[in-house]
């Protein structure tokens, strides 16, 4: 397993729409083993094989105190409500802000032997991660779902070691 660099706010990689895995094999597999390190080395609850520079629709999730798993070709297949959430993301560092999202999302995807599985979740960090890693492969940033960019609150050094 390699960690390997996050790419940050204004590389291009972060901005296209990913595209869909066409057959999972080792290679797949390997992918979902480096950004599972490259995860929890960033101190982060999921990661989109985009923001490694890969241009594939890969997320790993994984919440404190539960398993990683990945996410192949993940669709939000269903959403409701609106709840206002403190999110930042590994690919951009030192930041926060606070966006809507969802209280409840469904997704479908296939795990890492090629099985459809579906994920529901409601009011919890799941569902916003779920959202959020989605997001990652259509090219899209939480950034984009603040009000006004001056809702983008700069972290302190301290406070940034907390979020860890």
């Amino acid at each position: 397993m390699t960690v390997r660099p996050i790419r940050y706010l204004g590389d291009p990689a972060l901005r296209k729409p990913a595209r869909k895995v066409s057959r999972i094999d080792d290679s797949i597999r390997r992918l979902i083993e480096d950004m599972t390190e490259s995860m929890y080395a960033a101190h982060g609850v999921g990661i989109a094989a985009p923001q490694i520079g890969v241009p594939l629709r890969v997320v790993v999730i994984g919440l404190p105190d539960e398993p990683p798993f990945a996410l192949i070709n993940p669709e939000v297949t269903k959403r409701s409500g609106e709840r206002r959430l403190d999110e930042g993301c590994l690919s951009v560092p030192g930041y926060r802000g606070n966006i809507t999202r969802s209280v409840a999302v469904a997704v479908k995807a296939l795990d890492e032997h090629g099985r459809e599985i579906r994920i529901r979740s409601e009011d919890d960090l799941l569902a916003q991660a779920l959202e959020h890693e989605v997001d990652h492969v259509n090219g899209t940033l939480y950034v984009d779902h603040l009000d006004s960019k001056d809702d983008l609150i700069k972290l302190d050094a301290v406070s940034a070691r907390d979020e860890d």
